[in-house]
Order: structure tokens, then sequence, then C-alpha cells
């Protein structure tokens, strides 16, 4: 993979921020030394709303972890908690603008001059998120070699960063925001595990096409039910499990595997074809059309056509 990965830290509030900071230092010059080293932020911390943060910035996912997998950089973790600072979660990692379910990242081109009371306004604005279900945190950091700052909210589950994404609380703060930017801020793109990605762009919130969602699904639901109903099937009813059990628990192992394995992977796999900007023209989503089309045709002639895998007829 050879686009620019990040990886975001967060922290507890420290007690001694000068000493905090200090070491911040030393984890940003111990990041320069590693191969593929492309930028490295400390997040603004003068609000307490805003999280104390680490971001570093690779030119590949695969540089990227071979920093954070490195004795170095273990070594400077582990002389952070003996100085009180501890880490809050585990590192959010951002490949290709795309961030992990619940995560938004919001990126911002501030005015000159004007960053204090951005950096006030964001504060403000975390602070109404937190109201809603499901808030875990928020960090802002400063422009590095992009030349734009940005945010990082943290909720429990995508649905509910959604929740706050489309409410009218959000509506009424972001003018204010707004009147900071030399230009309308950016959200990075946000796929859900059924291939929706929802994405920003000046300021309008955009989503895959239902018709594209549904094509995927059905790509993937097919062959797991088929699948499902000649090898599991026959096992639930060796221990007797009812019909309507059975069913009931098929459809658990089939939205489980869906949901966190299978729709994942394919999606990947169609993630230009599922984005709603890079994906909107005509041309490119006709095509994935006609691949999903074609996959469709293969997965019907491989179950018409072979008898191992055709449960109706198989002899128990």
């Amino acid at each position: 993979m050879n686009a620019a990965a990040t990886a975001v830290t967060l922290f507890h509030h420290p007690a001694d921020d000068a000493g905090f900071r200090a070491w911040l230092a030393r984890m940003t010059e111990s990041a320069r030394t590693a191969e593929g080293f492309v930028d490295a932020a400390s997040a603004v911390t003068e609000d307490p709303w805003l999280e104390p943060g680490f971001s570093v910035t690779f030119r590949s996912e695969q540089l990227l972890h071979h920093f954070l997998d490195s004795a170095e950089r273990a070594r400077s973790l582990s002389e952070g908690e003996s100085l009180g600072f501890r880490r809050k979660s585990s590192d959010l990692i951002i490949v290709e603008g795309e961030s992990p379910p619940g995560i938004g990242i919001f990126r911002h081109s501030v005015a000159r001059g004007k960053e204090a009371e951005f950096a006030a306004t964001e504060a403000r604005l975390v602070a109404v998120s937190s109201e809603f279900p499901g808030f875990e945190g928020a960090a802002l950091f400063p422009s590095g070699e992009s030349g734009r700052w940005f945010s990082v909210l943290r909720f429990r589950t995508g649905g509910q960063l959604s929740d706050w994404m489309r409410s009218a609380e959000r509506a009424a703060a972001l003018p204010e925001l707004r009147s900071k930017l030399t230009e309308d801020f950016t959200v990075d793109a946000q796929t859900t595990p059924f291939g929706s990605t929802v994405r920003t762009v000046h300021g309008k919130t955009r989503m895959t096409p239902t018709w594209k969602t549904a094509m995927l699904v059905l790509l993937v639901l097919y062959p797991t039910v088929m699948t499902l109903s000649r090898f599991l099937g026959p096992v639930l009813d060796r221990i007797g499990a009812q019909p309507w059990l059975a069913m009931w628990l098929s459809q658990i192992v089939s939205v489980g595997l869906m949901s966190y394995f299978l729709s994942p992977a394919v999606a990947a796999r169609f993630r230009r074809w599922l984005d709603p900007i890079d994906g909107a023209g005509l041309r490119v989503s006709a095509a994935g059309a006609a691949v999903i089309v074609g996959l469709y045709a293969l997965t019907l002639l491989l179950f018409a056509s072979v008898k191992w895998l055709q449960y109706w007829d198989y002899d128990q």
C-alpha cells in the first residue's frame, strides 16, 4: 500500500503539561529518524474539552506499522507511562482518508490570524457533541506538512456518529466554525460494514446510493446463505434443533460473518465504486455494476453446477 497513513494516539490529561509537551517533542524526534516519516503533530490542549494527543504520518501503512511496532517507540511509550502519561485508547489508524467506524476525521483550512478563535470554536462544538449518546472524546491537531488542521471526533459506533453529523444542534453550530476558515471543511470517508460510504464535501453530506449498497449486500448474502444451508444446516438438524430455531441460529451466524468479515472485505475491493464522490460518474458506476452482475452469474453457476454444494440434494 503506497498511500500515506496516519496514527493518532490519545492520552489522558496529564498533571504535568510542560513535561508532557517535552516528552512529545522527544517522540517526534524519534519518529523523524524512522524510514518514511512525513509529519507529526501534538494536539491542542488549551481547552479541557480537547484531548491531548499525538499524530504521526508515514508514506505508507507498512512503514507506519514498522514504526509503531519498533523497539524505539516501545521505549518512548514506556518512558511516558513512567512519567504518568497514559494512553486513552489504542492507536487510531487512518489510511487513504478512511477512518475506523465511529471515528470522524475533519480537515480545516484555518484563516491566518484566527487560529486561537478556531480552536475555541472547535472546543464549543465538542461540548455540544458531548451531549449526544456514544460520545467518547475529541482532539484537535494544528496544521503540519499538509497546511490543514484536522480534528478527531470519537463516538462508540458509526450510527451514533451519523446521528450527531445529521443533528440540528451541529447544523446550528457550524456557521461560527466556517467563519474561521478560508474554505469549507471536509470529512474523511466513513464506510459502514455493509458498504455505504459517507463523505462531507463543501458542507454537504453525501452517501453511497442505496442501489449500490443493495447490490453489494446481495453479492455477499446469496453465497453466505447457500453455504450455511449446505454445511451449518445439517449440523443443526443432527443436534435436533427445530426449524424455527435452526433458521434463527443460521441468521445469527450469517449476519455476524457479513458484518465483521465478508461485507467489509468485499467493500474494500469496491471502495472507489462505493465512494459517493469518486464513484459518482456514469462510467465508474456502470463498470462496477457490470462487474457485480458478472459475479452474480459466477455464484449462480457455481451453486447450479457443483452438486456437492447443493444442500437440497445432498445425501445426509
